[in-house]
């Protein structure tokens, strides 16, 4: 093959691996994502505090009550996300994180808490970990909270603050980030 026409092909077929490593990268951005989300980090930690149980048996107290507690929290976690979803979606507004809100939701547990679906999480691992007797992994909770502000909070609470304004500053100084 002349020289010229290597050069060509040369081309063409760097221009499609180019191509094809762009779709690659789009598709593996478009499915983190979705992976990014509050529960799969939720079920990420819950695996994690099993894990622990796995790893270093009989650390717990085996104290039946912290079992009732972990019980309890869990049911309370749950009742959190519960009643923080039905109020986004009263006010048709979204609960997915890194979307543009349409409402500003200050009604019902918003008035607690101004994540009482994250704060739902937090509660269900607490839960979880007491449940279990897993009482080392109880390290995980505050881990799961600073992950959580960081790569979601921060970012809604700026979007608030674009959409809303001072009313959300304001919001911000009278209700606690977590509780």
């Amino acid at each position: 093959m002349p020289a010229g026409m290597r050069a060509i092909a040369s081309k063409h077929a760097s221009r499609y691996m180019d191509r094809s490593r762009n779709l690659f990268a789009r598709r593996i951005m478009g499915l983190l994502k979705w992976i990014d989300l509050p529960p799969v980090w939720l079920i990420g930690a819950l695996a994690a505090a099993f894990g622990f149980d796995r790893i270093l048996p009989g650390m717990g107290l085996g104290f039946a009550p912290l079992r009732w507690l972990g019980d309890a929290l869990v049911v309370a976690g749950l009742a959190a996300m519960g009643l923080g979803a039905f109020e986004l979606v009263r006010h048709h507004t979204t609960f997915i994180p890194r979307r543009k809100p349409s409402a500003f939701v200050r009604q019902g547990i918003f008035r607690f808490s101004r994540n009482p679906i994250y704060l739902g999480d937090a509660l269900v691992l607490t839960g979880a970990i007491l449940h279990w007797d897993v009482l080392p992994a109880l390290v995980l909770v505050p881990a799961f909270m600073a992950l959580i502000t960081r790569r979601f909070i921060l970012g809604e609470e700026a979007g608030l603050v674009e959409a809303f304004g001072r009313a959300a500053q304001a919001w911000f100084a009278k209700v606690r980030r977590w509780l």
